[in-house]
């Protein structure tokens, strides 16, 4: 037990703040019902510390979690295939409700159940270290008696590895070791309760009493001795993990009318940042289905361009000093290493191809896949991706070095030619074509490089970067605009609409007038309620794009239609699941969550949507929590707080959102 203040048995005291994952937090409700084994993908929280990424149902199974890093084989699968991929079990075992939130400025997930007899209190993290991530990945699940009694059970049952390995389980002196293909993870345990190992899974009871604390904890490695934790540090390293979090946060700087939420899509974004290498995941999955009759099922357990583009821009302009510079050097190394291409893997190498996996997916849609078909596109996108996240960098007050101004000046060279090709286009499409979002990327890259030239900081001729953008933007406005949809079509030769093309509103490659009939089309065609599809005739094929609605909410708001993009945004942030954790794509109908999660691209355009409609960076985010002294996850009920004058209990509520 620390000697921290109490945890307040309300979650959280706020009415609720739409995006920020807090708006359910203090009712509790009955879990999400499983069919076959498995929960709508809208049941899941995520946590993670860095290197992996762990889903967290709300029933309090973990269906996912991938040991030590996240694009290893998941040693915990149950999302894709709930007989043999395995899982980490813990809730009561009698009727329960839930209620959960995230700590405050944290990705550590506090969930109550409650029971006729009583209610427990759990707290799940990935932990770190006192000098950042730990050399082993750390998963705690504290367990806390609030009142009564409340009866529970945990089981620790590995997987397959997608059906690539043998999971056993080991007894031995230090405890019970899982082993899997190099694989191993140590199980440990803290508090009385009755523990029972087999050859295949580790399993336990317990019943929590007012006060009374439990931990199961799991630390893994891949191909080096196994770490056998202390179970009491373990549990120490919740508190340790809530504060490097909270110092994290307090150098969040945004202001806003969503501030929660942007906060929370920037804690989303902060568990996809490659810690040993700066590179930005995709998402936290691999193969969640975008259409309910499958066939669209990737790997974005990797790195795209794109991506990590739009994160330096938000997390520069928040002040995120170390994680703007790490995945800048990510990059450029990389593209220093290898020609430009639409992905690489976390580590900054080319990706291998796609394996398909012999299980059976997310509520049996298929294929599980290993790998992205996308891997050797031609994406020519990618060129206004990277010297976009250059300007970015260097406009800050950063600088280049010679080699990388040598590398960049050949880009930009490159796409002088490259966009009169076709390719696959943003969507990464087998129909390639001059796609209008496409050529408008190489024309951002262009002015990109003729800005930097003109700074000093290229060594290339910005005069011939200059004159070629402007061929592109006569280009486009000739042969990609319909006069019959008075709007930017997805090329030249069709009707077809793109919102891709939302995301050069601000280019000024033609009259605001046109790029707003552009806006109204799509919303016409593309729209439903809030919500958008990515482009024309997809209505029946997959769920709309989330990350399409937030362009169009920043489009609107550079457009000068302020309050229209206000009040989309407000509708569209009802759409986040109750801890605001965002998927690819959402039914239109149903409202399910389709796609890998959490998304990247979803959590940044929402970043990037109120950035556009207004919000003080300059401002720190605090949470309505704050103004009485939020305190850490593992506190006793019962004890007040008395912390005095930390960042919890001295915020302002003028700052608050």
């Amino acid at each position: 037990m620390t000697d921290d203040p109490a945890l307040p048995d309300s979650l959280t005291a706020d009415e609720g703040i739409p995006g920020s994952g807090r708006r359910d937090a203090d009712d509790p409700r009955p879990p999400t019902p499983r069919t076959d084994g498995y929960v709508p993908l809208r049941a899941y929280a995520a946590i993670g510390d860095g290197r992996t990424v762990a889903l967290v149902a709300d029933d309090g199974r973990i269906d996912w979690f991938p040991v030590p890093v996240l694009d290893t084989q998941p040693a915990f699968a149950a999302v894709l295939d709930p007989v043999g991929g395995g899982y980490v079990e813990l809730a009561p075992t009698v009727p329960f409700e839930v209620a959960r939130a995230y700590v405050p400025g944290t990705n550590v997930l506090v969930t109550r159940f409650v029971t006729a007899t009583g209610e427990a209190r759990v707290t799940d993290a990935t932990t770190t270290g006192v000098a950042g991530r730990l050399p082993w990945c750390e998963l705690v699940r504290r367990v806390e008696g609030v009142t009564g009694s409340v009866p529970m059970a945990w089981r620790v049952v590995p997987g397959t590895m997608l059906g690539t390995a043998s999971p056993w389980v080991r007894r031995t002196r230090r405890g019970p070791v899982i082993t899997l293909d190099g694989v191993s993870v140590v199980v440990a345990t803290l508090g009385e309760m009755t523990t029972h190992v087999d050859d295949r899974e580790v399993a336990g009871v317990l019943t929590t009493a007012p006060g009374s604390r439990h931990v199961l904890g799991l630390a893994g490695t891949q191909d080096e001795p196994v770490y056998v934790p202390d179970p009491e540090e373990m549990d120490r390293g919740i508190e340790r993990t809530v504060e490097n979090w909270r110092t994290w946060t307090r150098e969040f700087h945004y202001g806003g009318p969503w501030a929660q939420a942007v906060q929370r899509s920037a804690l989303a974004l902060k568990l996809l940042i490659h810690s040993p290498t700066g590179a930005v995941a995709a998402a936290g999955t691999t193969a969640l289905p975008e259409s309910w009759d499958g066939g669209k099922n990737w790997d974005y357990r990797y790195a795209w361009v794109r991506d990590v583009a739009y994160v330096v821009d938000a997390l520069t302009r928040f002040g995120l000093r170390e994680e703007t510079h790490a995945a800048m050097a990510w990059t450029l190394r990389t593209v220093a290493k290898h020609p430009p291409t639409v992905f690489f893997t976390l580590d900054g190498e080319l990706a291998h191809g796609r394996a398909e996996r012999d299980v059976p997916g997310w509520r049996g849609i298929g294929p599980v896949v290993d790998g992205n078909r996308a891997s050797r596109q031609l994406q020519l996108g990618t060129y206004g991706d990277l010297m976009g996240v250059v300007r970015t960098y260097v406009d800050a007050g950063n600088l280049l070095d010679a080699e990388t101004s040598r590398v960049l000046t050949g880009v930009a060279d490159r796409a002088c030619d490259a966009w009169r090709r076709p390719d696959a286009g943003i969507w990464e499409l087998t129909d390639e074509h001059r796609y209008t979002s496409s050529a408008l990327g190489c024309r951002h890259a262009l002015l990109c490089a003729a800005h930097l030239a003109e700074e000093g900081h290229l060594p290339g001729d910005a005069e011939r970067w200059r004159s070629e953008a402007e061929a592109i933007a006569a280009w486009v406005r000739a042969e990609c605009w319909s006069d019959a949809k008075q709007a930017y079509v997805m090329h030249p030769g069709t009707d077809a609409l793109d919102a891709s093309v939302l995301l050069f509103v601000d280019q000024e490659f033609d009259t605001p007038e046109r790029l707003s009939s552009t806006l109204d089309a799509i919303r016409r065609e593309l729209g439903a309620g809030a919500l958008l599809w990515r482009y024309s005739g997809m209505q029946d094929e997959e769920g709309t794009f989330v990350a399409c609605a937030f362009w169009g909410v920043r489009a609107a708001a550079l457009l000068g239609r302020v309050d229209e993009a206000r009040a989309w945004m407000d509708d569209l942030l009802e759409q986040a699941n109750d801890v605001g954790i965002w998927s690819e794509m959402i039914d239109a109908r149903t409202g399910e969550f389709l796609g890998n999660l959490p998304q990247a691209l979803s959590h940044l355009a929402l970043v990037h949507a109120a950035l556009a409609v207004g919000g003080d960076t300059d401002a720190h985010v605090v949470d309505a929590q704050d103004e009485r002294a939020y305190p850490s996850p593992g506190d006793p009920p019962s004890r007040p707080h008395t912390h005095g004058q930390d960042r919890w209990s001295s915020a302002s509520p003028a700052s608050a959102s």
